[in-house]
């Protein structure tokens, strides 16, 4: 059969792509970050699935289709209206143009019973839009899933689990975790023939959890000891979450917003008996932990995982700093130099002043999620041309041990850190 996944490079659509493919189905993967690591993959953007034609080209010879797109959060980048409504609805129509009868559609849990946020809202839209088709379609509300890969809230449970003191959220609801594998397993029972349709099935794991107790589970996962829980008040974690809000307008995705503190006053709980009563019996946290045993680079992500926008954050203030630095305070000692290495008058003003600009420029450029790696890259170039600038025009600064040359290889290194870690998934 051949399968289009929608959201293919997802955690859910990656997982959904390597199963079905390793079933002997024909997969095509489509997202909008598929690219030269993704053969075969099609980019696809909902943000710009305006109408069914949009999607047509796309679906030549598919037999079934599977939608697992999602975002928590209008940002500059994506609408929830058209990532969970609209585009889908598009999409839907396209599938029911093209008689493609089987459509598998991810929803979220809860919403048909409490809509706190526009992340809500557009998913039970476009659960209707797809009732209302004449399409065989499955409609599966999945829990905080929870698999050996990690992104979006269960990454933020690993990276709490490695803190030395757990910092609780006030009202945070129960959580029912479901595991990737049982999550992936549906899917592939709701493909083979036979499999009942029009339906709606919540998918939830065994067990109810709390917040802190789902992190606990983790951190003894990782082979650490209990951590001291610190109650935040409501001032401290509103901050969070509207920092989480500022930093999605540079374009980054992190999973503390504004939307998430309404979603998850609601918690993520539902009906075990729906997965039971196809026979899928999922399993619980404690016995995927059991069988699964943390690895080392589980234990990296956990540690690295708040160092990352940490990082990012030094980076970027650092540069910027250094520009006004530059044109301030620093414009003395800067002229200095350049005087000191035969560069004097207009020609050193205007070689610091573009210096200070470059750096600010820099500094932006690393703020930015679309524009992160090539600052980095900017940066580490930069970096190194002012080393071979500054030996050439003042090679006793090499004598300093808290002069420029020395003091820059730590900060190159770092950007390098930053490269690293930069991807999500």
């Amino acid at each position: 059969m051949k399968v289009a996944v929608i959201g293919g490079t997802g955690l859910l659509g990656s997982a959904i792509v390597a199963e079905l493919s390793s079933r002997g189905h024909s997969v095509v993967s489509m997202s909008r970050s598929a690219g030269i690591g993704c053969p075969g993959a099609i980019s696809v953007d909902l943000n710009q699935a305006a109408s069914p034609s949009y999607w047509l080209p796309h679906l030549d010879g598919v037999e079934a289709v599977v939608n697992c797109a999602g975002v928590l959060q209008d940002s500059p980048r994506d609408s929830t209206s058209m990532v969970h409504h609209r585009g889908i609805a598009n999409l839907f129509t396209a599938c029911e143009q093209l008689q493609i009868r089987r459509v598998i559609h991810f929803s979220a849990i809860g919403v048909d019973r409490q809509t706190p946020s526009a992340f809500s809202e557009t998913k039970l839209s476009g659960d209707k839009a797809l009732m209302g088709r004449d399409l065989d379609w499955i409609i599966l509300r999945p829990s905080v899933v929870i698999g050996r890969a990690a992104y979006g809230a269960s990454a933020l449970m690993r990276g709490l689990a490695a803190l030395p003191a757990l910092p609780v959220m006030p009202n945070t609801g129960q959580l029912q975790i479901v595991l990737l594998e049982d999550v992936v397993r549906t899917v592939r029972y709701f493909l083979e023939p036979g499999a009942p349709t029009r339906t709606i099935v919540e998918l939830v794991g065994p067990h109810r959890h709390s917040f802190p107790e789902v992190v606990a589970l983790i951190r003894r996962w990782y082979r650490w000891p209990s951590a001291h829980e610190i109650r935040l008040p409501n001032f401290a974690s509103r901050v969070m979450y509207k920092f989480g809000d500022m930093i999605s307008l540079l374009g980054w995705r992190p999973p503390v917003r504004s939307t998430a503190e309404r979603e998850i006053r609601r918690g993520a709980v539902g009906d075990l008996e729906d997965m039971q009563r196809l026979g899928l019996r999922p399993r619980g946290l404690s016995e995927f932990f059991a069988s699964e045993p943390a690895s080392v680079q589980e234990r990296w992500f956990a540690r690295m995982y708040l160092l990352k926008p940490a990082i990012f954050i030094v980076l970027s203030l650092f540069w910027i700093s250094t520009a006004f630095v530059s044109l301030g305070p620093g414009w003395g000692y800067g002229m200095g130099l350049m005087g000191e290495g035969g560069v004097e008058g207009t020609s050193a003003g205007l070689t610091v002043i573009a210096g200070a600009l470059s750096d600010l420029i820099i500094g932006l450029a690393i703020a930015c999620r679309p524009t992160s790696r090539y600052g980095l890259y900017a940066a580490i170039a930069i970096s190194f041309t002012y080393a071979i600038i500054g030996t050439v025009l003042v090679p006793r600064l090499w004598a300093d041990p808290l002069g420029p040359m020395l003091k820059i290889w730590p900060i190159i290194v770092l950007h390098f850190a930053a490269l690293a870690v930069l991807e999500d998934r």
